[in-house]
C-alpha cells in the first residue's frame, strides 16, 4: 500500500532519470533508423507505438492492483533491466524480420510480421511506462517530483539522440540506449530498502545489467573507431530503397558512409549509375562516369568523378538560363551531388555560391564543392536567404529528389520547406531586377509535380505585384520540366533565344508569354499536350481556386503552415487508390493518406480497449464500487490530446527555423520537456485553473507571435537560433508541465479511499493520458495535411480549454 509520507530516494530518482533519458533517446533514434531502413510512414509510426506502450503500462498496473505494494527499488531494477534488454531485442528482431509493406496484399505472413514488430517495438516503452506509473502510484503525494524526473530525463535523452549518432552511428545508439537503461538498474541497487529480498535474484539482475552496459561500451567504442557494426547489428535496408537497388549491380560498393545528427550519407561506386535528369536526348556522347550519393538510403543523386567531361552541361534544359544570362553570378540551392555546380562553371558562370545544408555531403563531394570559383555555405537555404544581402543573376533550385509516382502517396507526410510560397518569395527577393530563378521538377502524368511548382511560381509572383503570365517560361524534356521565373517580363529577344535553344536541343515548350498551341508537343511527343493545357488553364481560370478545386489532384501551392509539396490526395481519388492497394510498386499501393486513417482507426480501437478493460475488471471485482469516473477520464484525456496537439505543430514550425527535422525535434522536445519538468516540480504551489488559463492564452497567441519572431531571426546563425527556440518555448513548456501532477493530487483528495486512488485510478488515468496521446499523434498529421499546423495548434488549445472548464466547475482544486 502506498505511504503518503514516503519520498523517492536519491538512487530511485537517479534510476528514473536514466531510464527516461534512455527511452526517449531510443525513440528518437529508432525513428531515424526507420527513415533509413524503410520509409517515412514507418518512422512516423514509432511515435504512436511509443505512446501506446506507455498507455498500456497504466492499464496493466490497474489490472494488477498489488504491484505497487512491492518494494519500488525491486520493481525499478527489473523494469530498467527489462527496458534495456527489450530495446536490444526489439531492434534485432525487426532487423532480422523486417516488415515488407509492398507484398502485404498477397503475402499474409506480412500481417503477422507487422503485429510482431509492433508488439516488440512497444515493449521497451511499456516497461518504462510501467516504471513511471508504478512510482506515481507508490508515491502519489510526490507526483510532481516523479513526473518532473521523468521529463528532465527525457529532455536529456533528446540531446543524446541528437549528438550520439555522429559518434556511434544509428546502430550504436541502440546499444547505448540499452546500456543507459541497464545503468539505471545498477544504480537502483544502491537503494537501502531491501526488506524481504533474496540475494540470488539481485545477483542475477546485477550480472545482466552489467552485461548490457559492457555491450554498450564495446559497441559505441567500436563505432567510434570507425568500424562498421556488422553482423546482427548492421542495419538492413528495405530492398526497395535506392541504396539497395544500387548495390545489386555487379561490382557496386559503398566507398563512404557516415551518420550525423540528422542523416546518413552513403557514397556508392558502380558502373551502372547513369543519372542525368533534364538531359536532352540529342546528347549522343558517352555519359561521364558517376558515383551516387544517397541521403538516408534513398534519393540517389549523381556525383561526377574528378576530371569528368563537362560537355553534357550545354545539353541540360537548365542551360538555357546561362544563354540568357552569360557571365552570371549564380546561387545554387542545395546542389546535393554537385552536378549544377559543375554545369555552372562549365557554362561560364562568373561566380558560384553553393548553399548545402548537410556538411557530410560537402565532405563526400569535396572535389566539386572545393573548386576554385565556388563559395560553399553550410546552412539551410531559407536561413541563408533571410540572412544574405547579395543579389544574383541566376538562382538554381536543384532537383534533389528521385522520381516518385504521384499516386504512391509515399512522401505525402514529408514536409518540404523548399517548395512553399514563402520559399519562392525569399528566392525572388534575391534576384537581380533582370535575374532568373531556375526550378527543375519531375514530369508526372497527369501533370502534378511540375504543375504545383508552376502554381507556386504564379502565386509568388502575384504576391510580389508581378504578372506571372509575362514572367514565366517552361520547357520539358522526356522526364523533367524546367521553369524560368523572372521579376521582369521576358522580352522578344529572350523568347526568341529560348525557342532557338529548344529547337537545337529538342526540348518542348510548355509555356511562354506568347506560346502558340501549334508549337508545343513537337519533340517529346505525347498523345495530348497535357502540360501546356494544364499550365494555360491554371493561369486563365479566375478565381484560381476554382482550378485547384476541379483538378483531379491537389496541386494548390503549399505554404509554410501546410508545407506538404508531395501531398496530392483528394477524396475524389479514394476509389482509385483503394482499387490499386497492393498492386503498385510503391508502399501502401498509393494509400499514403489512408495509412493515417488506418492508424487513427487502430489507435482509437486500442485506446478504447486499454481504457475500458480496467473499468470492466474493477466493476466485476468490486460490484459495490460507486462513483463516476467520467471527470478523471475527461480531464486526463483532454490534457493527453492537448500536449501532443501543441507539441507537434511547434516541432514542424521549428523545422523551417532550424533547417532540419532532427534539430527541430530536439530543440522543441528538450525545451518543452525540461521546462515541463520544472513546472511539474513546482506544480503544488500553482493553482491548476491559473496555470491552464495562462496556458490557453500563451497557446492562443502562438500562431500570431511565433511566426513573426522566427521570421525576424531566421537569418541568425544556428547556435543562436537554437537558443532562441529553447527560450521562446520555456513559458509554454513550464505551464504544460502543471496539469498532469495537479490532476494526480486532485485524485488523491477527491477519492480519499487510498486503495481506489492508488490501486486503480492513478494507473488508469496514466493509461488514459497515454492512449489519447496516441490518438493525438495521428490526428495531428491528418489535421495538418488537410488544414495546416495552425489548426492543429488550435485543436490543442480547445482541448486545454475543455480541461480548464472542468477545473473551474470542480472546486476546490489546487491552492487558490
Amino acid at each position: 500500500m502506498a505511504n503518503p509520507s514516503a519520498r523517492l530516494s536519491i538512487s530511485l530518482s537517479a534510476t528514473l532519470f536514466l531510464l527516461s533519458a534512455a527511452t526517449l533517446a531510443y525513440e528518437i533514434n529508432l525513428s531515424r533508423l526507420f527513415s533509413v531502413a524503410q520509409f517515412y510512414h514507418f518512422a512516423f509510426m514509432i511515435v504512436s507505438i511509443a505512446l501506446l506502450g506507455f498507455g498500456a503500462s497504466g492499464t496493466f498496473l490497474a489490472l494488477l492492483p498489488g504491484l505497487e505494494r512491492l518494494q519500488p527499488a525491486l520493481i525499478l531494477r527489473w523494469l530498467s533491466l527489462a527496458t534495456g534488454g527489450s530495446m536490444l531485442a526489439a531492434y534485432l528482431l525487426i532487423n532480422a524480420f523486417p516488415f515488407d509493406s509492398f507484398s502485404i496484399a498477397w503475402d499474409r505472413r506480412q500481417v503477422f510480421i507487422l503485429i510482431l514488430d509492433y508488439l516488440a517495438l512497444a515493449l521497451p516503452f511499456f516497461c518504462c511506462g510501467l516504471a513511471v506509473s508504478q512510482l506515481l502510484a507508490a508515491f502519489p503525494q510526490n507526483a510532481g517530483r516523479t513526473y518532473a524526473l521523468n521529463l528532465f530525463g527525457s529532455a536529456c535523452g533528446c540531446a543524446l539522440a541528437l549528438w550520439g549518432p555522429e559518434l556511434s552511428g544509428g546502430e550504436g545508439m541502440v546499444a547505448f540506449s540499452s546500456g543507459l537503461a541497464a545503468l539505471g538498474a545498477l544504480v537502483a541497487h544502491l537503494d537501502q530498502n531491501r526488506r524481504g529480498e533474496r540475494l540470488s535474484p539481485r545477483l542475477i539482475n546485477l550480472a545482466l545489467a552489467a552485461s548490457l552496459v559492457a555491450l554498450a561500451v564495446f559497441q559505441v567504442g567500436w563505432r567510434a573507431l570507425g568500424r562498421p557494426s556488422g553482423g546482427w547489428f548492421e542495419l538492413r535496408l528495405s530492398p526497395y530503397k535506392a541504396l539497395s537497388y544500387a548495390l545489386q549491380h555487379p561490382g557496386a560498393q559503398v566507398i563512404y558512409s557516415r551518420w550525423n545528427a540528422f542523416s546518413r550519407i552513403d557514397l556508392v561506386r558502380s558502373a551502372s549509375i547513369h543519372s542525368f535528369p533534364g538531359l536532352s536526348y540529342r546528347f549522343l556522347q558517352p555519359l561521364p562516369v558517376q558515383d551516387g550519393i544517397l541521403v538516408d538510403g534513398d534519393d540517389l543523386s549523381p556525383l561526377l568523378q574528378p576530371g569528368a567531361d563537362t560537355t553534357f552541361a550545354s545539353y541540360l534544359a537548365s542551360s538555357v538560363a546561362y544563354r540568357l544570362k552569360p557571365d552570371a553570378r549564380v546561387l545554387i540551392l542545395e546542389p546535393r551531388g554537385g552536378r549544377d555546380i559543375v554545369a555552372a562553371l562549365a557554362l561560364g558562370a562568373r561566380s558560384v555560391t553553393a548553399v548545402e545544408v548537410n556538411p557530410l555531403i560537402v565532405e563526400a563531394a569535396a572535389h566539386i564543392y572545393r573548386q576554385p570559383g565556388v563559395t560553399v555555405v553550410i546552412e539551410s537555404e531559407r536561413s541563408y536567404l533571410r540572412a544574405a544581402a547579395e543579389q544574383f543573376d541566376l538562382i538554381v533550385r536543384s532537383l534533389t529528389t528521385s522520381y516518385h509516382p504521384v499516386r504512391s502517396g509515399a512522401y505525402s507526410l514529408s514536409e518540404n520547406y523548399r517548395y512553399t510560397i514563402e520559399a519562392f518569395l525569399d528566392a525572388l527577393a534575391h534576384l537581380q531586377p533582370d535575374g532568373i530563378l531556375v526550378v527543375d521538377r519531375w514530369l508526372q502524368s497527369p501533370p502534378s509535380e511540375c504543375l504545383r511548382a508552376f502554381a507556386l511560381a504564379v502565386t509568388a509572383l502575384e504576391r510580389s505585384g508581378y504578372d506571372p503570365a509575362q514572367q514565366i517560361v517552361a520547357l520539358r524534356g522526356y522526364n523533367t520540366a524546367t521553369l524560368l521565373i523572372k521579376k521582369q517580363p521576358f522580352n522578344p529577344d529572350e523568347l526568341s533565344l529560348v525557342r532557338q535553344f529548344a529547337a537545337e536541343r529538342a526540348f518542348d515548350l510548355i509555356y511562354a508569354p506568347d506560346v502558340r498551341p501549334d508549337e508545343v508537343n513537337q519533340y517529346n511527343i505525347l498523345p495530348e499536350p497535357v502540360y501546356y493545357q494544364a499550365f494555360v488553364e491554371l493561369l486563365q481560370t479566375k478565381p484560381r481556386q476554382a482550378f485547384y478545386r476541379n483538378y483531379q489532384y491537389d496541386v494548390s501551392p503549399p505554404d509554410d503552415d501546410r508545407p506538404f509539396f508531395g501531398h496530392y490526395f483528394k477524396w475524389s481519388q479514394a476509389p482509385q487508390v483503394l482499387a490499386e492497394f497492393g498492386k503498385t510498386w510503391q508502399p501502401f499501393g498509393g494509400a499514403g493518406y489512408f495509412v493515417l486513417l488506418a492508424l487513427l482507426g487502430v489507435s482509437l480501437l486500442l485506446s478504447t480497449a486499454l481504457i475500458l478493460l480496467p473499468v470492466v475488471f474493477v466493476r466485476l471485482r468490486r460490484r459495490s464500487a460507486r462513483g463516476s469516473g467520467w471527470k478523471p477520464f475527461f480531464y486526463f484525456a483532454m490534457i493527453g490530446l492537448a500536449y501532443l496537439l501543441v507539441e507537434i505543430p511547434l516541432i514542424q514550425r521549428f523545422i523551417l527555423y532550424l533547417g532540419q527535422p532532427a534539430y527541430a525535434m530536439t530543440a522543441v522536445l528538450f525545451s518543452l520537456l525540461l521546462f515541463s519538468g520544472l513546472g511539474s516540480r513546482l506544480s503544488s504551489a500553482i493553482p491548476a485553473r491559473l496555470a491552464l488559463g495562462l496556458l490557453i492564452l500563451f497557446a492562443l497567441s502562438t500562431p500570431w507571435i511565433l511566426p513573426r519572431l522566427l521570421s525576424l531571426t531566421l537569418g541568425f546563425r544556428l547556435s543562436l537560433r537554437l537558443a532562441i527556440a529553447i527560450l521562446t518555448l520555456a513559458p509554454l513548456g513550464f505551464l504544460m508541465g502543471i496539469p498532469f501532477p495537479a490532476g494526480i493530487r486532485w485524485l488523491t483528495r477527491r477519492y480519499p479511499q487510498q486503495s481506489l486512488a492508488t490501486h486503480f485510478l492513478i494507473p488508469w488515468v496514466w493509461a488514459v493520458n497515454g492512449t489519447f496521446s496516441v490518438v493525438a499523434s495521428v490526428l495531428a498529421a491528418l489535421l495538418a495535411l488537410t488544414f495546416g499546423y495552425s489548426w492543429v495548434l488550435m485543436a490543442g488549445v480547445m482541448c486545454y480549454a475543455g480541461a480548464w472548464l472542468m477545473v473551474m466547475a470542480e472546486a476546490p482544486w489546487d491552492p487558490v
